[in-house]
């Protein structure tokens, strides 16, 4: 075999993509590749899973993503719906609170939930395991990318035994980090949106029952600005804002973390699982693809904490990039990729943006400032903190709202929510066949070469009503394309969608489309 490479003739491709970085954003989207039958290659420096806490917050939109790649039900033993949120100043005065996640929300599950970061990827990791085609390559630095027309090579170092090995691979994606290799290889700068404040982040594990809030807590002391959070279980945190002339490396000693700590525990009442000063930054990279090469998480975008929306943002990124990798492994144009950052970076910019702005809340040190500050938000009144849910940036969608934005989930006729009933393609969903039967073959076909699942019920007359709409149709990541009140909308939707073959190189076959069916009554 001639092993020799011309201009005309490559080597052949190890992997449909090669994801380098294992944290929750890399395993998210190689559960959700995976479970499209793709050959995936997880490549990460650490031995395995680092026990140490880190995310703590997701939403119930994130719960989809979760729900989609088949994972809820082994993710929902280890979180906890959220006790709230609450700001409040130094007199202990509400100034802003997020509510309670007391019973499901719009999405079909709670609006927030709390978790120990862990055992969260305990369970995404396990997940990867159900996809034979899913290799994971642990103790491996990668070293360089480079790419051609034809795919993208790994150089990857063993970190056990120093050998050097080379993989090929039809796209890259970078999760690996604020200080991404894949970012670099990329190239482009990235906008700076004006928070860098470093922290001590302090995790305990209390040992007996202590009288500490049920909601994370965000005090809003100039003297020193503290968030607490209740975790999880018996797990508790406390984010300590250093101020100026703090030594960083003595403000991580147990002695000072005790100290700090001194108004709500003790020693004794609690282990010290680890303290760390963590700088929050607020980033967006200028660039997120270059041909083959494209990144998603903290390679993208880092947010402040103020929202718990860092982690969040990254699995955002991995359900839009997931669909779209796999309509272009079945032979739609690349074109399709570069619509993932011009989605995602509007969207996350202005989680990033309003992050800052509460942080610039919390973390207001001058006395007098902080007293303006109070006697605003006295004059005005408590304020509630709602999940956002912007608009994507331009890019598969109609651009007219609600497209471009994530519906609620209602429930069926039969109990069971909305996206149990659509696959991994799109979908069109409607409350009754009257607005989609007389669509012609060639309209139907147009939405057939997604895979599109055809869901018609009764009971979502009200959902629909609520939107606007009597019929919608629906992305593989649960993002709404486009809405429709007559048929003719509806042909109208068929001609916007990009003209995608569902049979590639791979010669992997649509999957065969299912008329989801509810009776009227």
């Amino acid at each position: 075999m001639n092993s020799t490479t011309t201009a005309t003739t490559h080597p052949p491709r190890d992997f449909d993509v090669a994801i380098v970085g294992f944290g929750p954003t890399g395993a998210v989207l190689a559960n959700l590749l995976g479970a499209r039958g793709w050959r995936v290659a997880l490549f990460d420096r650490e031995p395995g899973l680092m026990d140490l806490p880190r995310a703590v917050h997701f939403d119930g939109e994130v719960m989809r993503i979760f729900d989609a790649a088949g994972l809820a039900e082994k993710i929902m033993p280890a979180i906890r719906p959220s006790g709230g949120m609450q700001y409040v100043n130094p007199a202990g005065k509400l100034m802003l609170e997020r509510k309670p996640a007391a019973a499901n929300g719009i999405h079909g599950w709670a609006n927030n939930y709390l978790f120990h970061q862990p055992d969260l990827e305990t369970a995404l990791r396990r997940g990867v395991e159900r996809f034979p085609k899913v290799q994971v390559f642990t103790r491996y630095e990668v070293e360089a990318v480079a790419q051609d027309e034809e795919g993208a090579q790994l150089t990857v170092r063993s970190l056990d035994n120093n050998t050097v090995r080379s993989f090929r691979s039809n796209w890259v994606v970078g999760c690996d980090g604020a200080r991404s290799l894949v970012r670099d290889a990329i190239g482009g700068g990235q906008e700076d949106l004006g928070l860098h404040q470093p922290w001590l982040v302090v995790d305990v594990l209390l040992e007996r029952d202590v009288d500490l809030p049920a909601a994370t807590v965000q005090f809003c002391d100039p003297a020193r600005p503290v968030t607490f959070v209740n975790v999880t279980g018996r797990r508790r945190r406390w984010e300590i804002m250093l101020m100026p002339g703090d030594d960083w490396q003595t403000m991580t000693q147990p002695a000072t973390v005790w100290r700090l700590l001194a108004r709500w525990i003790q020693p004794g009442v609690a282990t010290l699982v680890r303290g760390a000063v963590y700088t929050f930054h607020s980033l967006i990279a200028e660039r997120w693809r270059d041909r083959r090469l494209l990144i998603a998480g903290d390679s993208a975008h880092q947010t402040p904490p103020f929202l718990g929306q860092g982690m969040c943002a990254g699995i955002r990124d991995a359900s839009n990039l997931a669909w779209k990798l796999d309509q272009v492994l079945h032979g739609a144009s690349d074109a399709l990729l570069d619509s993932y950052q011009s989605e995602r970076a509007p969207h996350v910019r202005e989680y990033v943006a309003t992050a800052v702005r509460l942080g610039n809340i919390i973390q207001t040190t001058d006395p007098a400032v902080a007293a303006l500050r109070d006697r605003q938000f006295e004059q005005e009144g408590r304020q509630e903190i709602v999940n956002l849910a912007p608009q994507l940036g331009p890019g598969l969608h109609t651009g007219i709202l609600p497209a471009g934005t994530m519906p609620g989930q209602p429930r069926l006729s039969d109990g069971r929510r909305l996206d149990q009933a659509l696959g991994d393609g799109f979908a069109v969903v409607s409350a009754n066949d009257a607005i989609t039967a007389p669509l012609s073959d060639h309209e139907r076909a147009r939405f057939d070469q997604f895979g599109t699942r055809w869901v018609a019920d009764a009971a979502l007359s009200p959902w629909l009503d609520g939107l606007g709409a009597r019929a919608l149709v629906l992305r593989p990541d649960r993002y709404l394309f486009g809405v429709a009140n007559i048929c003719d909308d509806l042909a109208q939707l068929a001609t916007q969608l990009p003209s995608l073959g569902r049979c590639g190189a791979h010669g992997v076959q649509a999957p065969s489309t299912q008329h989801h069916k509810e009776q009227t009554t």
